[in-house]
């Protein structure tokens, strides 16, 4: 969320940069109304564009993740999360809110009752002095001022304001009623809730309220002439109002630039030539929101040489330098164009690989499978491999790791011997409890709410006063349970030795399985559990 507000207010920088440099000095005022308000929303919109352009793609992993288990105290909130919690073997706690949310939430609770504030000042004023209809303006006199502004349909009009000068006073605030310059600064009020840190929404405000005035003395000037028009602007008593989303009449930081306006020529038609900057801007714009979802709009059948991003490597020997650079242009372009996908053909004579990238309808041997590459910042692409064996895969990362990083587990541990990666074993090694259930699927999710359960039952929660803990500690847990059923070659990494012990010991526990099956044998499997220890001030 924060990500998506910095990207707002990056655009609203851009958007104010064109403004000031190129239009504001121009006469075409509504289109620059137009410019301001439209400018000031699409801001808003553009960082989010990419949420409906992403498609969630679940991965193909092949070292499986068992689902994360939680070590603390229980605090569910309803009861189906109690049911959920003991059947999965998790233990719940109710999540803090960061800090930065709620000095963001206190910020726009504020900012909306001083906007009610305003409102209520608004109806006291209409309330509190003589009113009355013309037509369907309402007219307030303020009594004991001098002040004129509007709200909608109702203008309000000092006491003190000279006969001479209502009508003129009167006019200009008409205009605001009628082009309906009230809804402008409403919209700036309420992003002022939703982005009261932002100083760029206040800027934006100011600018089109000095536009409504641009545009009103343009209409009420041709009713008495510049020269009058001046002077009454000139010799009036100021006394303005603080209400940001009232059209004010006498308001002294604006009367000289109003003035300025008013003797300025009219612009020329070329300069709404000007206007055209708004296409490359934000062209640019989608263009970065774009890289940053990892997509490029490329046509499919635009012509693209995508044979620099072929190369063969020998399995035994690795990539050289030079296929380094071509592998890495070629996993740039994957991340970057999700239309177009790799294939990756092993010659299991030669013991070699060819890589090459080809458009995801581009039609291939159904002896291909269907693989998920990612790495660690999140980003994938699809790989098409003529898998002979399970074996073939791990094979040929031994010196290209970078293709795939999974949880730390390095694929040259896999020397197999009968050791066959959890995406394309037959039989998944099964907890003795689970082994009677006839559904594979269920089998796989009874075994890892088992291993959930007897990780919660078994982990020492006594470390954390031990060892001065605090917060939630994030322990990565390595193990294989190999043709036996056994748990074997247990690794795992954590913030503290003792907590790396102790989640070994307590996988080293774990009762012997029902050994996975591949082809009609027994095989060795790898797994990743990640444990949150969480402990409680």
């Amino acid at each position: 969320m924060l990500y998506y507000m910095l990207q707002i207010v990056a655009f609203q920088i851009v958007f104010l940069l064109v403004y000031d440099l190129f239009l504001k000095r121009e006469t075409f005022f509504n289109y620059n109304r137009v410019y301001l308000l439209g400018t000031a929303v699409i801001s808003c919109i553009l960082p989010f564009i990419k949420l409906d352009s992403i498609k969630a793609v679940a991965p193909k992993d092949f070292v499986v993740v068992l689902p994360e288990v939680i070590i603390g105290n229980l605090n569910p909130s309803t009861e189906l999360d109690r049911q959920i919690a003991l059947q999965a073997g998790i233990v719940m706690e109710e999540p803090s809110i960061p800090v930065w949310q709620i000095v963001l939430w206190s910020g726009m609770i504020l900012t909306a009752l001083l906007f009610l504030y305003k409102i209520l000042k608004i109806y006291w004023l209409k309330s509190q002095n003589p009113k009355r209809w013309k037509g369907n303006i309402l007219i307030v006199k303020l009594l004991q001022s001098s002040a004129a502004f509007s709200f909608f349909n109702t203008v309000f009009l000092g006491e003190k304001i000279s006969e001479e000068q209502k009508p003129t006073v009167l006019k200009h605030e008409l205009v605001h009623i009628k082009q309906w310059h009230s809804i402008d600064l409403l919209l700036f009020e309420f992003m002022r809730i939703a982005f009261w840190f932002n100083p760029l929404v206040y800027m934006y405000q100011n600018r089109i309220k000095a536009l409504h005035e641009y545009i009103a003395d343009e209409t009420a000037v041709k009713q008495n002439g510049k020269k009058d028009y001046y002077r009454q602007l000139l010799n009036q008593v100021f006394e303005t109002n603080n209400l940001s989303f009232t059209n004010t009449f006498y308001k002294k930081s604006l009367i000289k630039k109003r003035i300025n306006m008013l003797q300025k020529s009219k612009s020329k038609h070329i300069a709404l030539v000007k206007y055209l900057l708004l296409i490359p801007v934000i062209f640019s714009m989608l263009l970065y929101v774009s890289c940053e979802k990892g997509v490029s709009e490329i046509n499919p059948e635009q012509t693209l040489d995508l044979e620099q991003y072929s190369y063969t490597m020998s399995l035994k020997n690795g990539m050289d330098a030079e296929t380094k650079k071509i592998h890495d242009n070629y996993e740039h372009f994957l991340y970057s164009n999700k239309d177009y996908v790799s294939w990756a053909e092993i010659n299991h004579e030669s013991y070699e690989i060819s890589y090459s990238v080809h458009h995801k309808d581009e039609k291939l041997s159904e002896e291909f499978t269907e693989t998920e590459v990612s790495n660690k910042d999140g980003n994938s692409y699809k790989m098409y491999m003529n898998l002979k064996s399970p074996f073939d895969f791990f094979a040929s990362q031994k010196s290209n790791k970078s293709v795939m990083e999974i949880e730390d587990i390095d694929p040259r541990d896999f020397d197999g011997k009968g050791e066959v990666p959890y995406a394309v074993i037959d039989k998944a090694p099964t907890y003795n409890k689970c082994s009677n259930l006839s559904d594979e699927k269920e089998k796989k999710k009874c075994t890892s709410q088992e291993i959930a359960k007897f990780v919660n039952k078994n982990f020492n929660i006594d470390l954390s006063t031990k060892l001065g803990l605090e917060g939630r500690q994030r322990i990565s847990v390595f193990f294989k349970i190999n043709q036996e059923g056994n748990i074997t070659e247990v690794k795992s990494r954590a913030p503290h030795p003792e907590l790396e012990e102790e989640a070994k010991r307590v996988i080293n526990l774990l009762p012997k399985m029902v050994p996975g099956e591949h082809a009609g044998k027994t095989v060795t499997v790898p797994y990743s559990l990640p444990i949150v220890f969480q402990i409680q001030s």
